[in-house]
């Protein structure tokens, strides 16, 4: 990577178009640093958590993951459990609300184990995604219009789905993949 950043483009003029309760889309008039001007259309978002949570009390971990309706892909999908932080939320008080909410699991340990953008070219939400260890079962708290089915499932079969292409879920992927590269890693030591 390079060491320093390339200028950035400025903005001349940013304004609301749409306003939603999930995101808003703002369409910013740029000049690029090859003074080239342009217009950029950008979903905004208050960022999303994503809870890789994990039970150890296997010889293999095994991950537990939510499936629901994703009208968007027309299709139920398998994922890490995730939601969006509310406004004045922080991640980690994000991470424990969804993974209680959508999965009725509390967790003792949590760590940051990730942080990026899904679709930089026009969204400008960040997804933190949380290893969550040390679970305990409770009460699903799902909201009004979830419904949602939690299963764990062995770390080495998920991967496995991930490696086939069956996993369409791109957070999932991220977060099944890296722990799955630290898991071997750290058994190798």
């Amino acid at each position: 990577m390079p060491k320093r950043a390339p200028k950035k483009a400025r903005v001349l003029s940013s304004r609301v178009v749409y306003r939603g309760p999930a995101f808003w889309v703002t369409t910013d008039q740029v000049l690029e640093p090859t003074g080239v001007r342009g217009r950029r259309d950008i979903v905004r978002h208050t960022g999303s958590v994503v809870i890789l949570a994990i039970d150890e009390t296997h010889s293999e971990p095994h991950v537990l993951l939510v499936r629901q309706y994703r009208h968007a892909a027309h299709q139920y999908l398998w994922e890490l459990c995730a939601g969006r932080i509310d406004q004045g939320e922080n991640e980690l008080a994000a991470a424990k609300r969804e993974l209680r909410e959508e999965t009725g699991y509390t967790a003792t340990r949590w760590k940051r184990i990730l942080r990026y953008y899904a679709s930089p070219g026009f969204v400008a939400e960040t997804m933190a995604v949380y290893l969550a260890r040390g679970l305990r079962p409770g009460p699903a708290q799902p909201e009004e219009d979830e419904v949602i089915e939690a299963t764990f499932f062995p770390l080495s079969k998920i991967e496995r789905q991930v490696m086939a292409g069956r996993v369409l879920d791109g957070k999932t992927i991220c977060g099944v993949l890296w722990f799955a590269q630290h898991f071997k890693t750290s058994r190798k030591a």
